[in-house]
């Protein structure tokens, strides 16, 4: 069951630290702000719901998914886009609370369907 964590947390590094990385580098200044919004906005938050949905299923093994996540966004954009910024402090909090309400959510659900 181990597998299990590796992928999230293979697939929680590329998305939290390889796309800024990569917005970082890659994008133009003009469309790197747009690409940020992209990412704070879009791609983090889905994913951090999703990742607490899937980590419901065995919240014995994934249950630091949404901690993790969080932990690797901050780190992630502290180190590629502005050290010492306030703001991804707030945005590593939304993502960990959004992980953990859909990881809650969904335990209720597959709870009450097994019932």
């Amino acid at each position: 069951m181990k597998n299990k964590f590796i992928v999230w947390l293979i697939v929680s590094i590329v998305i939290m630290i390889i796309l800024p990385w990569l917005v970082n580098s890659f994008v133009s200044s003009d469309a790197g702000m747009a690409a940020c919004f992209l990412l704070f906005f879009l791609i983090n938050p889905i994913y951090s719901v999703i990742m607490g949905a899937f980590a419901a299923k065995n919240v014995k093994e994934l249950w630091e998914m949404p901690f993790v996540s969080a932990a690797l966004f901050f780190f992630g954009s502290w180190i590629f886009f502005d050290t010492g910024e306030k703001a991804f402090i707030i945005y590593a909090g939304i993502y960990l609370i959004l992980g953990l309400v859909a990881m809650t959510i969904s335990m209720v659900i597959v709870r009450k369907l097994q019932s």
